[in-house]
């Protein structure tokens, strides 16, 4: 059942903002050192950004056809419950629990405390990042449309400084790096990895999906949300790392975390560093409240459904207590793990959600022919697939480890599943 007019407060704007806020967050600040690293080209590095934005384009347009579809709040969950299986929902529900929202939550969160712990001598860049999850999970469970105007003016005033900067920086660039030597030692398998990290920053081109019951006018703001959030991410990507990777030579950014500090440092000394650290941290902060908002709406919908206790559905229109468990969850990963132990983690379990519901689509688009527009068909879609099917391929040859902790996701996902089939099985037969 869709949601009542009433409880549909967000506008094309605030869902437009949410896409973006969701997908700019520590992947882009972190990320290129690692590329630089692996495939030692800073122009390599500009295509995986390009490539990646493609994808993330062809995903949206998947995305915004079944939210056409489906214009409830749920994600990956509703969809593929109601196009593939309701176990590949429950599944796409775990998933998006703990690897889609609680996760980035902990890292954003965390990469929060490190750039701020300067400012405040003597604190920790856990009990800062557990302060920014705390607050904001409050502001969003006590009102809805506070936190929406919250996150949209910062949204905002983000990509407003954050894209200053990037033109400002690429205006000093040196003229010389155009014609700097890199070596040409890079493969199709490492730059398939890149592409998957590069994945990870690009991931939340969906994130309006996940509350879609409550945008105003669905089948029409929820695609157009999603493409022009990916379409003004993608500008911004490439150009601010365009300013990072030719900044100074490859050489002493790569495998750098902090490249963009390294970066504003090399163009313009101290006060350059200082001024993109507060960008960052304000980028951060969105970003949390982003995530936090879209993530406790799998888990309200999976309450809807069954797949949860029902204490976790919507009250007054806002899930409250789905807010606090997740908040409690990114806290607990927060405090046990680091950003770039789950990169590739992330970005390979991800990946093959959205090819699971870009699977779907491919099912109801056969089984409904024309009558259900998919905006690029079949190149979006088969596009996509393709894509994913190289990324997660490469990662399990040269990222083994990490592809199993993902596969096994799917598997504890999968028996979660099970466990609750059953045990509702026991209570239905009371």
């Amino acid at each position: 059942m869709n949601a009542p007019v009433a409880t549909r407060r967000l506008g094309l704007f605030s869902a437009t903002t949410l896409v973006v806020a969701s997908m700019v967050g520590s992947g882009v600040f972190t990320t290129s050192g690692f590329l630089l690293a692996d495939l030692q080209s800073p122009w390599l590095v500009l295509l995986a950004w390009l490539v990646g934005g493609g994808l993330a384009a062809c995903g949206a347009l998947c995305y915004g056809a079944l939210a056409r579809r489906l214009p409830e709040s749920g994600g990956e969950y509703l969809f593929l419950s109601r196009t593939l299986h309701p176990a590949a929902g429950a599944m796409a529900g775990w998933i998006s629990i703990v690897v889609g929202f609680s996760a980035p939550l902990a890292a954003a969160a965390l990469a929060f405390g490190e750039y701020t712990r300067d400012w405040l001598p003597g604190s920790s860049p856990q009990w800062l990042g557990s302060g920014l999850l705390c607050g904001l999970a409050l502001i969003h469970a006590l009102r809805m449309e506070g936190g929406a105007r919250l996150h949209n003016l910062t949204v905002a005033l983000e990509m407003l400084l954050i894209g200053a900067f990037a033109v400002l920086a690429l205006a000093r660039l040196p003229a010389e790096v155009l014609t700097r030597p890199t070596p040409d030692s890079s493969s199709a398998a490492g730059f398939a990895v890149g592409l998957t990290w590069v994945s990870f920053s690009y991931y939340g081109w969906n994130a309006a999906v996940y509350v879609a019951g409550e945008v105003r006018d669905a089948e029409r703001n929820l695609p157009r949300s999603l493409l022009i959030g990916t379409a003004l991410v993608t500008g911004l990507y490439l150009a601010l790392n365009a300013a990072f990777v030719f900044a100074a030579p490859w050489e002493k950014l790569a495998g750098q975390a902090e490249i963009g500090r390294l970066a504003a440092q090399a163009l313009g000394g101290a006060l350059w560093a200082d001024t993109l650290t507060a960008l960052i941290a304000l980028v951060l902060v969105a970003s949390v409240s982003a995530m936090t908002v879209a993530g406790s709406r799998v888990y309200a919908r999976m309450a809807t459904d069954g797949e949860l206790p029902r204490l976790f559905r919507a009250q007054a229109g806002v899930p409250r207590l789905a807010i606090a468990m997740q908040c409690t969850l990114a806290l607990a990963l927060m405090w046990s793990a680091s950003f770039r132990s789950l990169l590739t983690y992330i970005g390979f379990t991800l990946n093959l959600c959205a090819a699971a519901t870009v699977v779907g689509l491919i099912r109801v688009r056969l089984r409904e022919g024309a009558q259900l527009k998919v905006v690029g068909w079949p190149l979006a879609p088969a596009t996509f697939l393709l894509g994913v099917l190289w990324m997660a391929s490469s990662a399990v040859v040269r990222q083994p480890i990490e592809s199993l902790w993902g596969l096994a996701t799917l598997a504890m996902a999968w028996l979660f599943w099970r466990l609750g089939r059953a045990v509702r099985g026991e209570q239905s037969g009371r």
